[in-house]
């Protein structure tokens, strides 16, 4: 048998044992090499995954330079000084008042001319939205646009020019000098709350808006047309967008008995409807329809510089996802025709201040009797009330060793609030003290009860109907009888330091499904 010649190797060939492959060192152990070739399909999955990942950045960094560059940002305030840190956007409850604009220019010249609005043009809406730290409860506050106002002094934050006080005017006109911040300072003037940003709208993102949503439903009594807003339906639920989704927020004279109360209604019946839709659709958890409403809003959105950026207003929307329908609570402020002028408004006392002070308290508005005891001191006494001595205050009897009826007790109006005097002195007189009178006073940010010689044992009792402490019983030598000064400490209810839900100021939920009664005068025949 023929024997094959054995092949001949060179020193340090492949396939001599022990040889090194080129440029490996000789003696390397084999499982040291460097190794074979990736299989194909993980290098394609390496590819793709890159791929994807880069894409992914690049598209969330298309996003958030279009939606930042659509915003627009001006200053929280015209002047008046913030008490208190800024609140944090995803964990304290945050309080944004919301303005829709009524300026002509731009886009929305089609609506009107120039002339229809100066300087920063006029709020054509108005609500306060209040998010609760636990996410739990949201109220929406309306303000009517006719409602009359004092407005303090603000500064156009573009030129510096400084407005003086204007009193008796209407709220939507707050931001026609100086600019939104102007209508932040008034609205933290009016409740005694202390708004955290704002976001100010113009017509095109109402539009924008309900088509990004693919419509809202409405719902009117009747056939309703409306020439000045152009808004046409027919009786029982549409879907409204673009163009009558506008007609029918804007209408003047279309709902209720024509005036902005009415128009006040279909606004919040209107949102009540969005709410619904966005949280049955689950907008707020869907990344894509989240984006294409971001982009339809802050096209025509203007806010606040802590609310500028796209993450403070994903982190407010991601916030809102799991309310509960029942608590989005829809609020009109108690209002009534004004005396001075009945085609304007003026806020109903005691209801309104009940309403601010449950508002300052953080109750929930859907829970009428609520009640709940701030926990802050009231402040010091201003000067301008009667002296007093530092007596201690005395101990009320057991059973009283007078006649209440013949007792001269006075109420001193010192809270600027009309009627607020008579509210109190009618409580008196409840209790029994049926001689109670009032008169206004200056203005004092303390409540204290005065009393003057040989009335010690009638102060305490006058004190203890109204829930006044012990600490602010006081002897005056210039008081005939009982005093009981009030100030803006005590501006709300009969009990003093208890904040209370008033009754009917949740006008709906976003829950509830309403229709809008037709102004008579508009019903299509």
């Amino acid at each position: 048998m023929r024997r094959r010649a054995a092949r001949v190797q060179e020193p340090g060939t492949v396939g001599a044992p022990g040889a090194a492959r080129h440029g490996e060192a000789p003696g390397t152990p084999r499982h040291m090499n460097a190794p074979k070739g990736l299989p194909l399909w993980l290098k394609v999955t390496a590819v793709t995954v890159s791929v994807l990942l880069v894409a992914g950045i690049a598209f969330a960094a298309y996003w958030v330079i279009r939606l930042q560059s659509n915003i627009s940002k001006a200053p929280l305030s015209a002047g008046a000084p913030r008490t208190g840190a800024a609140a944090n956007d995803a964990t304290d409850r945050l309080q944004i008042l919301i303005l829709g604009s009524d300026t002509r220019d731009g886009k929305n010249s089609q609506y009107g001319s120039t002339q229809d609005s100066t300087g920063y043009g006029q709020s054509d809406v108005m609500m306060l939205l209040d998010i609760s730290a636990d996410n739990k409860r949201v109220s929406l506050t309306s303000f009517p646009r006719d409602l009359l106002v004092n407005v303090p002094k603000c500064t156009d934050p573009k030129t510096n020019t400084v407005y003086e006080a204007h009193s008796n005017v209407m709220i939507n006109s707050a931001m026609a000098e100086a600019g939104i911040g102007c209508a932040v300072d008034t609205v933290n003037k009016l409740t005694g709350l202390q708004i955290d940003h704002f976001m100010m709208a113009d017509f095109n993102a109402v539009k924008e808006l309900s088509n990004a949503v693919g419509g809202v439903n409405v719902c009117v009594s009747d056939a309703v047309y409306d020439p000045d807003s152009g808004l046409r339906l027919p009786k029982g639920t549409s879907s409204v967008q673009g163009e009558q989704a506008l007609a029918f927020l804007r209408t003047r004279h279309g709902f209720g008995d024509g005036s902005d109360l009415g128009r006040i209604q279909a606004q919040q019946g209107f949102l009540s409807s969005l709410t619904r839709k966005i949280k049955s659709d689950g907008t707020l958890g869907n990344p894509q329809s989240l984006l294409s409403i971001a982009d339809a809003v802050t096209k025509n959105l203007t806010v606040d510089e802590g609310l500028a950026s796209v993450q403070s207003l994903l982190t407010i929307g991601s916030r809102l996802k799991d309310v509960d329908l029942s608590k989005v609570a829809f609020v009109s402020v108690p209002t009534q025709p004004a005396a001075v002028d009945p085609n304007r408004l003026e806020l109903v006392q005691p209801q309104a201040s009940q309403l601010f002070a449950a508002m300052r308290a953080n109750l929930d508005l859907t829970t009428p009797g609520a009640t709940a005891t701030p926990s802050a001191s009231p402040s010091p006494a201003a000067s301008g009330t009667p002296s007093s001595s530092t007596a201690p205050a005395p101990s009320a009897p057991a059973v009283p060793a007078y006649d209440k009826a013949l007792q001269p007790v006075t109420v001193a109006d010192g809270t600027g609030i009309a009627s607020r005097g008579q509210e109190i002195a009618a409580d008196l007189v409840g209790g029994g003290f049926t001689k109670a009178a009032h008169f206004l006073a200056a203005a004092v940010p303390k409540t204290v009860v005065y009393y003057g010689a040989g009335y010690a044992d009638v102060a305490p009792d006058v004190a203890n109907l109204l829930g006044i402490p012990a600490s602010q019983v006081e002897l005056s030598k210039g008081v005939v009888g009982v005093q009981v000064y009030i100030g803006s400490d005590f501006n709300s209810g009969t009990k003093y330091g208890v904040a209370s839900v008033p009754s009917d100021v949740v006008k709906q939920t976003a829950g509830d499904v309403k229709c809008q009664a037709v102004n008579p005068a508009l019903i299509a025949r």
